[in-house]
């Protein structure tokens, strides 16, 4: 079962030129000290789960005709055992589908692709690799973010690498960094910092 930690029913700026929804899934293995979802954390989630895969498949039945795609978020949607049946469920109904993923998980992302299961994916490249684990927040094989990066930048399928600019852990040069990690054929964004839910609270003061 995919374990579903929350639900956007409607958004205009998480799929570009889709009218979509946003499900996110429980579960990250980062502990990224900017991340404002830290709710979605831990695999278990503490509250009772509000939404079952039923419920939300459902919804998606009953909106078929005033949604265009389904934003598949997190947490990190490719920890999920059962993403896959759940992706064909969402595209046997027509939608597109969207995964935003944090690039840890390769293999995930080639089975998906190889599947054609996905219509766009954002990928957050969080650091250049000398500073990922203080960004990312967990130690992981380097070579997993690399092997992301050119599994979706050669995927043919529309895509966006992304950074989120921290000033106090990240610098103008940083940013540079990881742009030339970033193959020229690929669209590569900064967002700004949102501080406010910041899971080190440090970095959410003044």
């Amino acid at each position: 079962m995919i374990r579903i930690g929350g639900l956007e029913p409607f958004t205009l700026s998480d799929y570009p030129g889709k009218v979509a929804a946003v499900v996110f899934t429980q579960g990250c293995n980062f502990r990224c000290p900017f991340c404002h979802n830290s709710s979605l954390l831990e695999i278990e989630h503490h509250q009772s789960q509000k939404l079952s895969c039923d419920d939300v498949c459902n919804f998606f039945r009953k909106r078929k005709h005033q949604l265009d795609g389904i934003v598949i978020s997190g947490g990190e949607p490719t920890l999920q055992n059962n993403l896959t049946s759940f992706l064909i469920t969402l595209k046997d109904m027509g939608y597109f589908i969207k995964l935003d993923t944090n690039g840890s998980n390769p293999k995930a992302l080639i089975d998906l692709i190889s599947k054609r299961l996905l219509d766009y994916i954002a990928m957050d490249v969080k650091a250049p690799l000398e500073k990922y684990e203080i960004l990312s927040g967990t130690s992981l094989p380097y070579e997993k973010i690399k092997q992301s990066i050119k599994i979706i930048s050669e995927s043919n399928i529309e895509h966006v690498f992304r950074t989120t600019f921290v000033p106090p852990l990240l610098s103008d040069e940083d940013i540079l960094s990881i742009k030339s990690m970033i193959p020229k054929n690929s669209p590569y964004i900064v967002q700004p910092f949102i501080k406010e839910n910041a899971l080190d609270k440090t970095l959410a003061q003044p």
